[in-house]
């Protein structure tokens, strides 16, 4: 299946340099470039809160983006977000230009669904997502969005293995671990916690009986 498109509105800027990027930033604007697939550079800008947007949006690492430049539409990844170090909005944007048929190495979340059915969470098992993201080599017409962990089946001690998942079609991890362990369904430790608790009870009841006056000491 082919990957779905975002469409970012973005426009060319002339020049380059320190100081054309500050005149983009007092227009308002986010100074970037698109690069690669064997082509010059080009120089774009574009609206802070459309970067902003797809941050919060999630997922963007893996998102392929379609930027119109000279009536062009270009296929790109964002690669890069630069942000200022005080108000943690971006101040600098690179894109990867794709070519057909290219392979890309891209960071693909790890989203869990069935975590409200799955029966070891019930008993009272704790979810361990071992792994939020993985990093894969993928065809850039077979970009994941995202990896899916089907929760709904498991009990306590079960884990979900990369095999396990959903959407890993046409793509290779770059982890050299056969199979590896992608979340796990963790034992309840409110048992270890209160045992404990009471050995620390029995602990102190002792202490204090061997504080009273008249205490026979051993």
């Amino acid at each position: 299946m082919a990957t779905n498109l975002t469409t970012l509105e973005v426009s060319k800027r002339a020049k380059a340099g320190k100081g054309a990027a500050r005149a983009t930033r007092r227009a308002g604007l986010v100074p970037g470039v698109v690069y690669g697939a064997k082509q010059e550079a080009s120089l774009i800008q574009i609206d802070p809160r459309v970067i902003m947007k797809e941050m919060i949006r999630g997922g963007w690492r893996s998102r392929l983006y379609e930027l119109p430049i000279d009536g062009t539409p270009v296929r790109a990844l964002m690669r890069e977000v630069q942000l200022h170090p005080v108000s943690d909005q971006p101040i600098h944007i690179d894109f990867q230009r794709l070519a057909p048929g290219e392979k890309v190495h891209v960071t693909v979340a790890v989203h869990v669904t069935g975590e409200d059915v799955a029966p070891g969470i019930k008993r009272g098992g704790v979810l361990n997502l071992v792994r939020h993201s993985v990093e894969v080599l993928a065809d850039v017409d077979h970009i994941p969005t995202s990896f899916t962990v089907d929760l709904s089946k498991l009990d306590i001690h079960d884990n979900v293995r990369w095999d396990d998942l959903e959407g890993t079609e046409n793509v290779t991890p770059m982890l050299q671990l056969p199979n590896f362990v992608i979340a796990t369904i963790a034992p309840p430790t409110v048992d270890a916690e209160m045992v404990a608790e009471e050995e620390a009870k029995a602990a102190a009841a002792l202490a204090a009986a061997a504080a009273k006056p008249g205490a026979k000491k051993k």
